[in-house]
């Protein structure tokens, strides 16, 4: 089942086509990676499907509703987390959990979500002094405490040291074989090929390839098919 459906998108920012024409899809129990240059859309097209920004043009569609007029029910059955911003500052982790929590009929556990991702370590600490690395296992604690359908992470390991990155990884997959729709966007061709099932490449706004990652690869690596692509665009 189709979670998040992106149809000829299109999104200009002044002289600027952020999004251009862009299709792609992304399914319940499945993992799909988006990844791109800096300023390939990935953000933009984001924003519109979490209700942020309207489209010029086509569609992005969650859980078939459009989300920037979608009810309190269905942004409940939707998970965010961001790669930076988006938690209070003066809040520590665990009250703040707890709280989130409380606005769901249905929540994870946030004492075992914050044990998970060793939230425990640095529990005493205000977000704002928390490190980089820190506040993303806090995000993406804040993202999954609902138990969401459909979640989306941008960059959820950035900052992470590379034993947290696995714990991470390893949720990320489970939330897929809990049957939610998972999707990431991710500058770790490592991450992509861990983690996702399925693989979109955008460019200047554009989709360059998307499908099921074996497919995308063509069995070439998914970094050479990535800059392949990529360059190929830019020339």
């Amino acid at each position: 089942m189709l979670a998040v459906e992106v149809r000829n998108l299109a999104k200009t920012y002044g002289v600027t086509r952020a999004v251009d024409d862009a299709t792609w899809s992304a399914a319940a129990g499945r993992v799909t990676a988006v990844l791109g240059p800096n300023g390939a859309g990935k953000s933009t097209t984001f924003e519109c499907l979490q209700g942020l920004s309207r489209p010029d043009a086509g569609s992005a569609r969650v859980l078939g509703a459009e989300p920037w007029t979608a009810s309190a029910e269905h942004r409940a059955r939707v998970g965010l987390m961001l790669q930076d911003g988006g938690l209070p500052a003066m809040v520590k982790p665990l009250p703040l959990l707890h709280h989130l929590s409380r606005l769901y009929a249905a929540p994870a556990s946030p004492a075992d979500l914050a044990a998970r991702l060793g939230i425990d370590e640095f529990a005493g600490t205000i977000v704002r002094r928390l490190s980089g690395g820190q506040r993303q296992r806090v995000a993406l604690a804040a993202a999954l405490i609902g138990r969401p359908d459909v979640v989306f992470l941008d960059e959820p390991t950035a900052g992470l040291d590379p034993h947290t990155r696995l714990i991470v990884w390893d949720i990320v997959r489970e939330q897929a074989r809990d049957g939610r729709a998972v999707v990431l966007a991710t500058h770790s061709f490592e991450e992509a090929e861990r983690i996702a099932d399925d693989i979109v490449i955008l460019d200047h706004g554009q989709v360059r390839a998307a499908g099921e990652r074996a497919a995308v690869e063509g069995g070439e690596t998914l970094e050479s098919v990535y800059f392949r692509l990529t360059a190929r665009s830019r020339q």
